[in-house]
């Protein structure tokens, strides 16, 4: 996530960029010339096919790509306190100029500079009205004002970043500027510490306002901004140049006269020259840094390990029966000796009589998740008794430096919030990364007592601290022992599992997939 997760690259009808997770090539200096952009632009729009431009949003974790593996670099910190309850909100950065001001390059520039994980780019762009059959028409004869306030849904813009800022999973409309109309397909965005949120009107609305943290003003000369749009019209958009023209003199120009200039002072930064006032750009990461630093709250580890020592166990926890079987199993996995083979082998059945339990508290139709990288050998059990099921995964690793987990990347199937889920992670100690995995379900909107947690062996202390933040999760194992070491592995317990069930020598800092993110 990213999940840059979250970085998210949206387009739209003022600033359509292509693909904004890649950095615009954006002049701020004055070397566009009218005289010299006539010189090159062509006076009809080119006879080749236009392209299809929608609104598009992307998410991807901070990563390094090479051709057969992807390795993951950077992970989301805890957003939330150890009762679960998110404790930050993301910071907010609202970013207002004139259609082709240099918005998303000023955006890109400060998701370069600000070197954080998780950031989420939300353009504008994406909410306009749907039009109606008459608006349409106007649209098509460049009669239709795109430029005004009312050609945007600001119920949706607020009620987008409203959740975004909290922490919450939202999705974003697509929109397609060739029809002026939204696509089915909404995108889903999830996971931002920080959001740039870009548009012409970013400050005309009281509200919207309020959610803005910080506010910036780029503020860029009309002549490049009227160059800067004729050449993206017309080479992009298959229109006219008199077309354009006639668009901006009647529109364009007299929004930005009226509606958008006047809240320069609203802002907290005016940016001249855009994304090459770079002097402006480092105060603006500075203040970004500085606030990011003042909103951390470390976990104490050791002090959940030890919060709920002495108390019983939850009433939502069970435990297969332990039958000869079942007791023979966990003797065969427990032991160091025993062969790869026969661990994996014998962890299988085990595996299977733990889903077969836990079906009996669950209706038919099920989403299984699963906590990577040991929770994905469980999903081969859950697949062999669930036909056609839906599965999904989270990728959670422990920071070393700080003990705390952290989010790296997470792909769940659509409508997840109206399913039963079934989470699943092979061993469960602190119980720090199924409470990460448990509050990203819930920040999709999954009911908290739809959620199953399975696990083959829980320590006590993370039945209790999933149940005390959690205590309407639904928590299933094959056995529960007593304590962890001082390094919080289970003790008798059984090894590391995904090691041992993988073949590998040695926990690894990151995980790669020789398939990239799409398992």
């Amino acid at each position: 996530m990213a999940g840059n997760v979250d970085q998210m690259a949206m387009v739209g009808e003022e600033e359509e960029e292509g693909d904004r997770s890649i950095s615009r090539s954006d002049s701020g200096s004055g070397e566009d010339s009218l005289d010299s952009l006539f010189s090159r632009l062509p006076l009809t729009p080119s006879l080749s096919p236009r392209k299809r431009t929608t609104s598009q949003s992307k998410s991807e974790p901070p990563l390094l790509r090479t051709s057969k593996r992807t390795i993951y670099t950077a992970g989301r910190p805890p957003w939330y306190n150890e009762s679960g309850t998110p404790f930050k909100e993301a910071f907010v950065i609202g970013l207002c100029g004139g259609s082709s001001s240099g918005k998303t390059t000023v955006a890109n520039k400060i998701i370069e500079a600000l070197d954080v994980p998780w950031v989420v780019l939300l353009s504008m762009d994406s909410f306009y009205k749907v039009l109606n059959k008459e608006e349409q028409e106007l649209a098509a004869k460049n009669e239709y004002n795109f430029d005004h306030p009312d050609a945007f849904d600001f119920d949706i813009i607020i009620h987008t970043l409203r959740k975004l800022k909290k922490g919450k999973s939202v999705k974003v409309p697509v929109y397609d500027f060739t029809t002026h109309s939204r696509r089915k397909d909404w995108k889903t965005v999830y996971g931002a510490n920080v959001v740039i949120f870009e548009g012409i009107l970013a400050f005309a609305n009281k509200e919207l306002l309020k959610l803005l943290d910080m506010k910036v003003f780029v503020d860029t000369d009309s002549d490049i901004r009227l160059v800067r749009r004729l050449k993206r019209d017309i080479s992009e958009r298959g229109r006219d140049i008199v077309g354009v023209i006639k668009l901006y003199n009647k529109f364009v120009k007299p929004a930005f006269e009226q509606y958008i200039e006047p809240t320069v002072q609203l802002s907290d930064i005016v940016v001249p020259r855009g994304g090459e006032n770079f002097v402006a750009l480092d105060l603006i990461v500075q203040h970004v840094h500085s606030q990011l630093e003042k909103r951390k709250l470390r976990w104490d580890i050791a002090a959940l390990a030890s919060a709920h020592q002495g108390q019983p166990l939850p009433d939502k926890l069970s435990v297969l029966e332990s039958t000869p079987q079942v007791r023979g199993l966990h003797t065969i996995i427990r032991n160091k000796d025993t062969s790869r083979d026969e661990f994996i082998f014998y962890s299988k059945r085990l595996m299977r009589l733990l889903i077969e339990h836990a079906l009996s508290f669950l209706p038919l139709k099920i989403t299984g998740v699963s906590i990577l990288r040991a929770g994905e050998t469980m999903e081969q059990a859950l697949t062999a008794v669930c036909k056609d099921i839906r599965l999904g995964k989270i990728l959670i690793q422990t920071n070393h430096d700080t003990g705390e987990p952290e989010l790296h990347y997470l792909r769940l199937p659509k409508d997840i919030s109206d399913d039963y889920v079934i989470l699943m992670d092979s061993t469960v100690s602190t119980g720090a990364a199924a409470m990460m995995a448990v509050r990203v379900l819930l920040d999709h909107d999954v009911q908290e007592d739809k959620i199953f947690l399975l696990s083959l062996l829980m320590a006590e202390m993370g039945v209790h601290s999933v149940a005390y933040a959690f205590p309407k999760v639904n928590i299933i194992t094959t056995a529960v022992d007593k304590k962890v070491n001082d390094e919080f592995h289970i003790i008798p317990g059984i090894g590391n599992f995904g090691d041992r069930y993988f073949g590998t020598d040695a926990p690894s800092d990151w995980y790669e997939s020789d398939e990239g993110m799409d398992y």
